[in-house]
């Protein structure tokens, strides 16, 4: 049988029916790719994809879907009984949870974009699917069109995962490349990503690390097979990133990203434990996260026996996502043409998840000090009070006054903090000028 006929007889058969709730910007391309790839969908899947209602706010906004699909009832939507597949790309917690887990119950597979609720409820709804026997898929929730987490999920399936750091939030990476790039100041460079439509009028969700922190819960979760919130992970944003942080960066020739980290440690008691972080951190040049310009996203995953992975390209945009969505719709379609469902949640482990005051990690510190001898005695011997050893030491002189650089060893994060709080109080101390994590360097 050739292509062309079994695509041919791909179109006779019934259709799996689509209700898509929400059509913005990544909405209305999921609704131009249905339309423009009709054919080709079919043939994958083996029977059509139609796309039965489209649920919004206002419908007059949207004139380039048929007015007969369109409606404002979202909920009546999900509960017809000839939907097959849910797409969700509204975002935001209430009314999608109830939506999703209504169209979980009456057995219907769902696709969605929404890291935001993945990483608060996704044990409810992961739940709800397994009870269902249908799918829950979410490969648009992470890095947009970039195959991060299928591969987490099914490819290294048979590895063991031990670390996932990357990039996973476009308009913080925008802003801090503008920042390194040219010098500018913090609100200079969110003034730009704004104007060039890579932030929203608000952005606190991006540049106060709330999106890259969901994100990092459902890559920690998919990597660790181990539940994991978004408050289970440590989060700081990079609202309060200096040009001078920028510049001290570049004086040890780093550069600074928000970095989603997620790990394999051994706690205090000798017993495995995951430890999720998000926070701006300075990296060597030389690493290949450095080179992550503008709003692309970039992932490393560190395998037993894979190895070291990298996932690259957009991770945000409309036609990004919309791509990443039809991927995981072809996947659960095909899943319901067989009578199947794919691979669900994996949370077998249970991995205690770590605090941060316990998370090994180093510090970059810049203190203003006095210029007198037994400065930097006296600034050693609070490092050295709490066990913290410093690794390298710059110091400028300005007349009376010095700036004093110093980059730790690796030391549990809460004798970092105790020592930078003990500096602050210190009266040879003027100021504690900036403090940022350090990823990448060498340690000796």
């Amino acid at each position: 049988m050739s292509a062309q006929t079994a695509a041919a007889e791909s179109l006779d058969k019934p259709p799996l029916r689509i209700a898509l709730l929400g059509c913005g910007v990544v909405g209305t391309e999921v609704v131009r790719l249905l339309r423009e790839q009709a054919t080709d969908l079919a043939a994958r899947v083996g029977r059509p994809l139609e796309l039965a209602g489209v649920a919004v706010r206002r419908p007059n906004r949207h004139p380039d879907v048929p007015a007969h699909l369109l409606t404002t009832d979202a909920a009546a939507l999900v509960e017809r009984d000839d939907i097959d597949v849910v797409i969700e790309v509204i975002g935001g917690i209430e009314p999608v949870r109830t939506l999703l887990l209504t169209a979980l119950k009456s057995g219907k597979s769902v696709v969605s974009a929404n890291q935001a609720l993945l990483a608060e409820d996704g044990a409810q709804l992961h739940d709800a699917a397994t009870a269902a026997g249908v799918d829950l898929y979410y490969e648009a929730a992470v890095a947009g069109a970039i195959p991060l987490l299928r591969p987490l999920r099914e490819s290294l399936a048979g590895d063991r995962i031990t670390r996932v750091l990357g990039i996973v939030n476009g308009t913080t990476n925008f802003i801090l490349s503008r920042m390194d790039a040219t010098g500018a100041g913090f609100s200079e460079a969110l003034a730009e990503a704004t104007a060039l439509g890579y932030a929203e009028a608000d952005p606190t969700a991006d540049v106060d690390g709330f999106d890259a922190a969901a994100k990092a819960a459902i890559l920690a979760g998919l990597a660790f097979h181990t539940r994991v919130t978004a408050k289970d992970v440590y989060r700081q944003g990079i609202s309060e990133i200096t040009a001078s942080d920028i510049a001290s960066a570049k004086a040890l020739n780093c550069t600074v990203k928000l970095l989603a980290i997620c790990e394999r440690t051994i706690n205090a008691e000798g017993q495995e434990a995951v430890a999720v972080r998000v926070h701006p951190a300075m990296i060597p040049r030389a690493h290949p996260l450095a080179g992550v310009g503008d709003a692309f996203n970039a992932v490393f995953v560190e395998a037993a026996a894979a190895g070291s992975l990298m996932f690259y390209g957009r991770g945000a945009g409309g036609s990004p996502t919309a791509s990443a969505i039809l991927g995981d719709l072809v996947a659960v379609a095909r899943n319901r043409v067989r009578g199947s469902h794919g691979a669900g949640e994996s949370s077998y482990a249970a991995l205690r998840i770590l605090p941060m005051g316990e998370v090994p990690t180093r510090y970059h510190v810049a203190l203003d000090v006095a210029d007198r001898p037994g400065v930097l005695a006296a600034v050693a011997g609070a490092f050295a009070d709490e066990q913290v050893s410093i690794q390298t030491v710059r110091q400028e002189g300005r007349g009376d006054d010095a700036t004093l650089v110093l980059v730790t060893h690796t030391a549990p994060d809460s004798a970092l903090s105790a020592t930078v709080r003990r500096l602050g109080e210190m009266d040879i101390v003027r100021r504690v000028a900036s403090v940022m994590r350090v990823e990448g360097l060498t340690s000796d």
